[in-house]
């Protein structure tokens, strides 16, 4: 029997600019463009969600929260990791954070940075960092 794990995270991007409303349609547009989970993809886009914003409040940072829970996903990681960075391909982002959690071999954070100012949709500039936590 495969253990369980779940992996988690958020994007984040800067949308400290007057007219962003590009910035954020191009996010959305992205993640609608996910498959359903009903099809059983590693990723869907019900396992996304995006901040809502409105207009009266001086927000600087677009969030979009994603989780999801699978069996075995270590064994399928690297494909996820190749979906992941193809989505990330499309998006405006400053930061990404993903965490998984396994059972049998602890938590590993990963940590996508663009060298410019943010990633735009199309550019190839993806830089990871990965970190292990193994709690005993």
């Amino acid at each position: 029997m495969q253990e369980e794990s779940v992996v988690y995270g958020c994007i984040k991007d800067s949308i400290y600019e007057q007219n962003v409303s590009h910035r954020l349609e191009a996010n959305r547009s992205a993640l609608l463009d996910l498959p359903s989970a009903e099809d059983w993809p590693l990723l869907s886009r019900e396992m996304f969600a995006a901040t809502a914003h409105a207009t009266d409040i001086d927000i600087h940072t677009e969030v979009v929260h994603f989780g999801a829970s699978y069996r075995g996903i270590e064994y399928e990681w690297q494909m996820w990791m190749e979906q992941f960075e193809a989505l990330l391909r499309k998006m405006y982002w400053v930061t990404v954070t993903v965490h998984l959690e396994t059972e049998m071999s602890g938590i590993h954070s990963f940590v996508w940075e663009t060298s410019d100012e943010y990633h735009q949709p199309g550019s190839s500039d993806i830089q990871l960092r990965c970190e292990w936590v193994h709690d005993a």
